[in-house]
């Protein structure tokens, strides 16, 4: 779990450092925002969906609670504006912006809760596949999320109190549900829920990253090397 905790954190700082070198453009997040969006759908298609149904004695239940954390992301994207895929928008008043702060505090403590969830479909229980899309999808949102409290300093104070704040959401959310007293079959629904808002994110990407719902090569080439990744990872990781 320490180990967790630490990856985490570090790949959300790694994010909103990015914020220095790099200036917000629309390419600049593009590939990691396609690959950590193909990482995530594949180990909830490979991964998650998978144990859920396996383990649960009603499978219509989970499917009916997948698709409630699918609308409820829908509805918490109503505060965040999107910024979880990299759908940034100039957030004109000091309130918005905590809006979107707030709605990713509440996602980052449900994926977290996910990381608790040992695999009884593996010879050797771990998370590294889930915490490996989870940083991926953590970094670019910490990115956004820099960017909209960006200031006229290059990293100001305000930037470094939000990114910890941010940093730790997940790591609270993994070791409050690590001490929870629920049922198996609770923590089922618990993670169908969580997934649900992961299957949103996932394919949400895929859409907006297409505009006009043009070909573009170099989009199918990161989502298959990704997918490949979670693959290989669910294997021999």
């Amino acid at each position: 779990m320490i180990l967790t905790i630490i990856l985490l954190i570090i790949g959300t700082f790694i994010g909103g450092w990015a914020t220095i070198p790099f200036k917000y453009k629309p390419d600049n997040i593009f590939m990691p925002l396609i690959f950590g969006g193909s990482y995530l759908f594949s180990i909830t298609v490979i991964h998650i969906f998978p144990e859920l149904f396996a383990l649960s004695s009603n499978p219509t239940k989970i499917g009916l609670v997948i698709l409630l954390g699918f609308f409820f992301q829908q509805f918490l994207e109503y505060f965040t504006s999107g910024v979880e895929h990299g759908h940034i928008h100039e957030q004109k008043s000091i309130r918005s912006k905590y809006y979107v702060l707030i709605g990713l505090i509440v996602h980052s403590l449900m994926e977290g809760a996910l990381l608790t969830h040992d695999s009884p479909l593996h010879e050797q229980n771990s998370s590294y596949t889930l915490l490996f899309g989870i940083i991926l999808h953590k970094a670019p949102a910490a990115f956004a999320l820099m960017v909209i409290f960006k200031e006229k300093s290059k990293f100001s104070r305000l930037q470094w109190t939000v990114l910890t704040i941010f940093s730790l959401a997940s790591p609270i959310g993994a070791l409050a549900n690590s001490y929870l007293t629920l049922s198996e079959e609770e923590l089922n629904l618990l993670f169908a829920f969580v997934s649900g808002a992961f299957l949103h994110i996932s394919t949400t990407i895929f859409v907006e990253s297409s505009p006009g719902h043009r070909f573009r090569m170099n989009k199918i080439a990161i989502s298959i090397i990704a997918t490949l990744s979670a693959i290989l990872t669910e294997l021999y990781f």
